[in-house]
């Protein structure tokens, strides 16, 4: 497969259709639903794996204090949930091996 920058929707899209052949609109359409799927099971609590790229999750943060970093004044931050993703070994290797600047 050709090395695309693939960094919005219409870019994983074109992507698709490149690699494809379906129609631009479907594969907007598709990218949308998997977006849209992804975001429904996070929102329910669920994880999300896609295999050899990582795992999304949603996480519980509980509340603690925090400093306004301009005027140094402490201040509440609620608890809340946030997704967070862990990358699979593949995925890391894959970084790892791209050459520095």
């Amino acid at each position: 497969m050709e090395s695309k920058r693939a960094t919005i929707r219409t870019d994983l899209a074109a992507a698709i259709h490149d690699n494809v052949g379906l129609p631009r609109t479907e594969c907007a359409e598709l990218v949308d639903d998997v977006f849209e799927t992804m975001a429904y099971s996070l929102s329910q609590g669920e994880s999300v794996k896609i295999a050899t790229f990582g795992t999304f999750n949603v996480r519980l943060k509980n509340e603690r204090t925090g400093r306004n970093p301009r005027t140094g004044q402490e201040a509440v931050i609620t608890r809340r949930r946030v997704v967070t993703f862990r990358a699979s070994n593949l995925l890391k290797d894959r970084v790892e091996s791209i050459p520095q600047e």
